[in-house]
């Protein structure tokens, strides 16, 4: 078990963290600029384009992890520039779906291929970034953990 005694700056995992999360933002910003989106979007887009059907905006908000005051003017944005549609459920007119347009399955593969093709310099093999990406999201899980203690012990 890594007995964590703060030292120097560069030593810190939740600087490395948020260094390279800086560096993600700023690069997702310059690569997604041609397609008028942010990364958040992206994201979004991700999630539909994966289930390649409408969603409830609580259950993209859940995927996400963001709540409706953010996900609301993000949707807003981008229904605006063309990429989704909201509609109300026929069966239950509180719950708001939102589906791709014509222009967002269009523009997938372009949209994918061209991050792809940005993120190749990186030179990391397939095993490696799995490894990256596990390891972020134990860390992340064991984060989780911790906040819903702390905050318990709050209250």
């Amino acid at each position: 078990m890594l007995k964590h005694k703060p030292s120097h700056l560069e030593d810190e995992l939740c600087f490395a963290v948020y260094s390279t999360q800086k560096l993600y933002n700023r690069f997702y910003s310059i690569v997604l600029k041609r397609y008028g989106l942010t990364y958040v979007q992206y994201t979004t887009m991700l999630v539909l384009w994966e289930k390649q059907r409408p969603m409830m905006v609580k259950e993209l908000g859940e995927r996400l992890k963001l709540d409706s005051g953010t996900l609301t003017p993000l949707l807003n944005r981008l229904e605006k520039q063309g990429w989704v549609v909201r509609n109300r459920n026929f069966e239950d007119g509180r719950c708001v779906m939102v589906e791709l347009t014509p222009k967002a399955l269009s523009l997938e593969h372009d949209v994918k291929h061209h991050i792809q093709d940005c993120v190749l310099p990186i030179e990391m093999t397939e095993s490696e970034y799995r490894e990256c990406v596990n390891v972020l999201y134990e860390i992340s899980d064991k984060l989780e953990f911790i906040n819903e203690h702390l905050l318990g012990k709050e209250e």
